[in-house]
C-alpha cells in the first residue's frame, strides 16, 4: 500500500468526505428495509442481499485504522456511527414489526432463530471474516473478495432481529441477537487492528508525516478484553447448547422404547430451559405417564422436568368404489 492509497482509504473509511456521508446513510437505510423484509418473510435470499449492501463495515474498519494510528478523536467518532448507525436499523426493523400482523420470534421463523443464540462458533467466524476484511481492505487485487466477507459478516440482519424480536415483546431473543452484532463487531476491530500492524500502516503513515498518538500495550489490552469479555456469554450459551444436546440425545433412546411398547411414537423431543418437551401420538388410550417417568430414571434421568403432550391419533377405515 502506497501514501496516497493510505490517504484514500483514510477518507473512505473514516467518512471524512461528505459523498462517503451520504452514500452510508442511505445505503445503509436500504440495506435495514431489505433485512427486516428478508427476516419477517423468513427468506434467506433476501437477508443476503441486504448483507452485501449493508455499510456497516466501513465505520467498523475505520475504528479498528483509527485505533491503530491511535487518533481517539477519530475512534470515538466512528465507533459513534456505528452506535447510530445500529440504532436506527433497529428502530427501522421495531417500525415494520408494529405492521405485521403476527409476532416474528424464533418459534416461527428460522431467519431469527439462527440469530438469538450465539455460540463461540460465531466469534470464530467473526474473527476469521474479519481478517479477510482487512486482509482486502489492504490489497487491491483482492477487492472482489468483499462481497463474500460481507455475506460472511452478519451485521444488518441481527440488528432488525433486535427490532422485531423487540417490538414482539421476545427480549431475551432480542438480547441474543444484540450480543451476536456486538461479538462480529469486536473481532471485525481486532482482527482489523491486527492485519493493519501486519501491513505497517503506522510505520506508512509516520513517513507520510501524518501526527500520530501513542500506540502500546494499552490499546492491545483494551481490545483483547472486548474480545475476551464477549466470549463469556457466548462460552455459556455454547455450553447450554452441548447440554440441551447431550440430553436429548440420552433422553430418546428410552423415550422412543417407551412409545413403542404402547403403540405410540414420540413425534418431537425438545429440551427448552430446563425442561425437556416430549410430543408423542398414538390410538386412545393415553399411556400411562407413570411408566414414562421410570424409563427416564432407568436412563439416569429422575430428575428431570418433564412436560409430555399426548395427541390422539384415531385411524379410519375409508373404502371407495
Amino acid at each position: 500500500m502506497s501514501v496516497s492509497d493510505l490517504d484514500t482509504t483514510a477518507r473512505k473509511l473514516f467518512l471524512r468526505e461528505s459523498v462517503h456521508r451520504s452514500a452510508f446513510w442511505v445505503l445503509l437505510v436500504l440495506s435495514s428495509v431489505i433485512s427486516a423484509a428478508g427476516v419477517v418473510g423468513d427468506s434467506v435470499a433476501t437477508v443476503i442481499g441486504a448483507m452485501i449492501v449493508a455499510p456497516l463495515m466501513t465505520p467498523i474498519l475505520g475504528t479498528a485504522l483509527a485505533a491503530v494510528l491511535a487518533l481517539r478523536r477519530q475512534v470515538v467518532v466512528n465507533l459513534l456511527v456505528v452506535v447510530g448507525g445500529a440504532v436506527a436499523v433497529v428502530a427501522i426493523a421495531y417500525l415494520l414489526g408494529l405492521v405485521v400482523p403476527e409476532p416474528v420470534v424464533a418459534d416461527t421463523n428460522s431467519q431469527v432463530a439462527a440469530r438469538v443464540s450465539p455460540k463461540l462458533i460465531d466469534l470464530l467466524a467473526a474473527l476469521a471474516t474479519g481478517v479477510v476484511g482487512a486482509f482486502a481492505l489492504m490489497r487491491a487485487d483482492l477487492s472482489d473478495a468483499l462481497p463474500g466477507v460481507a455475506i460472511a459478516i452478519s451485521l444488518v440482519p441481527p440488528l432488525s432481529v433486535v427490532g422485531l424480536t423487540l417490538e414482539s415483546g421476545a427480549v431475551d431473543e432480542a438480547l441474543g441477537a444484540a450480543l451476536l452484532f456486538a461479538t462480529n463487531v469486536a473481532a471485525i476491530i481486532a482482527t482489523g487492528v491486527a492485519v493493519l500492524l501486519g501491513f505497517h500502516v503506522r510505520e506508512l503513515a509516520g513517513e507520510a508525516g501524518w501526527r500520530l498518538g501513542r500506540f502500546g500495550a494499552r490499546t492491545i489490552a483494551m481490545v483483547t478484553g472486548v474480545v475476551l469479555l464477549v466470549s463469556v456469554p457466548l462460552g455459556v450459551g455454547t455450553y447450554h447448547v452441548f447440554q440441551q444436546v447431550r440430553t436429548v440425545s440420552r433422553a430418546q433412546t428410552p423415550l422412543d422404547h417407551w412409545a413403542e411398547q404402547r403403540s405410540w411414537r414420540i413425534a418431537d423431543l425438545r429440551f427448552d430451559n430446563g425442561v425437556l418437551q416430549v410430543t408423542a401420538t398414538g390410538p386412545p388410550p393415553a399411556p400411562d405417564t407413570t411408566s414414562l417417568r421410570q424409563a427416564l430414571r432407568d436412563a439416569g434421568l429422575d430428575d428431570l422436568t418433564v412436560r409430555l403432550t399426548l395427541i390422539h391419533s384415531d385411524l379410519h377405515e375409508v373404502s371407495t368404489r
